[in-house]
């Protein structure tokens, strides 16, 4: 079977401002949420994984990081934190779920407390995609290589990927999808991987530990 070669891409982000005013206490933060773009909910929820300055042990969402540390309210952050968006089907979902949380606790607090550790700014980002030095044409190149696959290119080909993908998959199975049914206990693999809390050094580990524990085909391309 003919299956064309996988160019391995590697990425950075072009950061900007996403277009809403900075929020100072979660009463704004409920309103800016409700307006604001949703490349700017994808980044803060999604692209914090790829930047080089978010750095926290307990949340994987930027929303979540400022209730906990600017707000010093950890009932807030532990709601924000807890949930995955790839589990949604939409980032208008996405955007409901966050305003239900934020108006439940506004509920329950006698008072709007004002952000102490600065302001929230929504920000977005432009993703820029550049080749890398690594190409697969079968299906054991995805084993031997994945190793040497710099963090933005798992980024890009594993996380950011299930936004261009028609079902929500990494580009790795897409591409695997063309070699038939002898590919499908790595594509099974690739699928158990539960990776939206994970960085990407410990997804990159995962993904290639996986691979590692199934059966890998061997492909004869056509003449």
């Amino acid at each position: 079977m003919n299956s064309m070669p996988f160019n391995v891409r590697d990425c950075t982000l072009i950061m900007r401002m996403g277009g809403v005013e900075p929020a100072a206490n979660m009463r704004e933060l409920r309103e800016r949420v409700a307006v604001c773009p949703t490349e700017s909910l994808f980044h803060h929820f999604c692209e914090t994984v790829i930047r080089p300055t978010f750095d926290d042990p307990e949340f994987r969402n930027d929303f979540a990081v400022w209730s906990a540390h600017s707000l010093n309210d950890r009932v807030l952050a532990e709601r924000l934190g807890i949930i995955n968006p790839y589990a949604l089907s939409s980032f208008e979902e996405l955007r409901e779920i966050v305003i239900d949380i934020l108006d439940e606790r506004l509920s329950e607090v006698p008072f709007v407390q004002w952000a102490l550790g600065g302001d929230f700014r929504f920000m977005q980002a432009a993703t820029v995609v550049f080749d890398s030095d690594i190409d697969l044409v079968e299906p054991s190149d995805l084993v031997e290589q994945l190793p040497n696959m710099s963090h933005s290119s798992i980024y890009y080909h594993f996380v950011e990927a299930r936004r261009r993908t028609p079902d929500g998959s990494d580009d790795f199975t897409v591409w695997l999808q063309d070699f038939g049914e002898s590919t499908e206990p790595m594509r099974a693999a690739m699928a158990s991987i539960d990776f939206y809390h994970l960085t990407l050094s410990q997804l990159k580990d995962k993904a290639t530990s996986a691979l590692r524990r199934v059966e890998i085909p061997e492909v004869k391309h056509d003449s």
